[in-house]
């Protein structure tokens, strides 16, 4: 609990003084004149870090060194000094692992794309004019409104898929028939030597027959 009201200080300590510059620099007219410190400004990003640094230096202000000495009351009073070194090295530490924790957490939930896609999008929100959706109280217009457009592109894209897949069932069916158009050429053309085979055949055996005929060889 103290921690997350340390965090909500720091974060309203962090607000409050850009709310305070943004009125200042409205006051003398620098606005129009800084617009990349705008930008930067309202990085969520930068206002992470800053939230996250203004935590941490009030987090270790808790740990003083009286706090820390009252703590350890005899180790101070044998050898203050000693006690004085070993504080500073704890804070030392302390800074450097929880530094450590929150750069793990930047890149592990991966926040600086999803902060940066935060400040994209509200750039963009600026520059539509459209109002932003909001929803009607109704749970089945509400839905019908979210479902509509994703199936309607779905249904396109199943539309031109099937066109593709009319299309190269057309092509293939034109192969198939200028292929049976081809074999039924070739049946043809084996068909008719065939016949002309046979008619060959049956014009030698007469011609034979006639140039010899049987009884000319009966004794």
């Amino acid at each position: 609990m103290e921690d997350s009201k340390e965090a909500a200080q720091a974060v309203n300590s962090v607000c409050g003084k850009e709310c305070a510059a943004k009125q200042t620099n409205e006051t003398t007219g620098e606005v129009s004149s800084q617009k990349p410190t705008e930008e930067a400004r309202y990085s969520r990003l930068k206002l992470f870090n800053k939230v996250m640094q203004e935590s941490l230096n009030k987090f270790v202000e808790h740990a003083s060194f009286n706090r820390f000495a009252s703590t350890f009351r005899p180790l101070y009073e044998k050898n203050p000094q000693r006690m004085e070194s070993i504080h500073k090295q704890f804070l030392e530490e302390l800074q450097k692992t929880i530094q450590e924790d929150i750069s793990r957490l930047i890149e592990e939930g991966h926040l600086e794309l999803k902060l940066n896609e935060l400040d994209k999008l509200e750039h963009a929100a600026k520059n539509n004019p459209d109002p932003a959706w909001r929803p009607t109280g109704v749970p089945e217009q509400d839905l019908c409104s979210f479902l509509m457009p994703y199936y309607q592109k779905q249904e396109a894209y199943m539309r031109l898929e099937l066109k593709k897949i009319q299309a190269e069932n057309a092509a293939l069916a034109q192969k198939v028939q200028a292929g049976r158009d081809s074999v039924a050429q070739t049946e043809q053309r084996i068909s008719a030597a065939v016949d002309e085979w046979k008619t060959s055949v049956t014009e030698f055996e007469r011609l034979a027959s006639s140039l010899c005929p049987a009884d000319a060889f009966d004794v």
